[in-house]
C-alpha cells in the first residue's frame, strides 16, 4: 500500500482547561514559552493563546486553550490534552487516500486554521462506515507550507 503523502512532525499540541490562566501558569511562567498570538472564535467556542516550543521551521506550537462558554460544544477543556496536530506534505492527497482507506474525519473538512494553514481533524471516534479514527485522540493535520517540507527533506537526506 503506496501512501501519496507524508507525515513530517509535530506542529502543534493543544491543551484545554477552564481557564487559560492557570495554563500559562505552567506554559509560559515555569516552562518559559513565550506566547506568539492569540485565537477566538465563536463557531469552534474557543479562546486560545498560541506559544512555542523551539524555533524556526521546526517550531512547535502549543495552543493553550479555554471555552468562550464551558456549556457549549466543541467542549476544548474536556480533554486536557485536546489535540495533536501534525505537519502534512500533502494535505488534499492526504484525506482523500484516508477517506478511502476509512479513516474518519470531523465535520468540517478542510478549512484554514488559527495559525493561518489549511487543517482538518480525524474524529476521535471510529464509526461503522468508517472503522479507524483517533482512539479517543483528536488528531489535526496541518498543510505544511513549502519552505518545512524543504526543510524536513533536508533533514531526512
Amino acid at each position: 500500500m503506496t501512501r501519496p503523502f507524508k507525515v513530517l512532525g509535530v506542529q502543534q499540541i493543544a491543551i484545554g482547561g477552564p481557564s487559560k490562566e492557570r495554563l500559562r501558569k505552567l506554559w509560559i511562567d515555569m516552562f518559559g514559552l513565550e506566547i506568539t498570538g492569540n485565537f477566538v472564535s465563536e463557531r469552534e467556542n474557543v479562546d486560545e493563546d498560541i506559544a512555542a516550543i523551539g524555533s524556526g521551521l521546526f517550531k512547535v506550537e502549543v495552543d493553550l486553550m479555554q471555552p468562550l462558554d464551558a456549556e457549549k460544544k466543541p467542549a476544548v477543556h474536556a480533554t486536557p490534552l485536546n489535540h495533536v496536530g501534525l505537519w502534512i506534505d500533502d494535505l488534499p492527497r492526504a484525506v482523500e487516500w484516508l477517506t478511502a482507506q476509512g479513516v474518519r474525519f470531523a465535520p468540517g473538512g478542510i478549512r484554514r486554521g488559527a495559525a493561518g494553514f489549511d487543517i482538518c481533524f480525524l474524529h476521535p471516534k471510529a464509526s461503522d462506515e468508517f472503522p479507524i479514527a483517533g482512539e479517543g485522540v483528536l488528531i489535526e493535520l496541518v498543510q505544511a507550507p513549502p519552505e518545512v517540507v524543504a526543510a524536513f527533506a533536508k533533514l531526512a537526506a
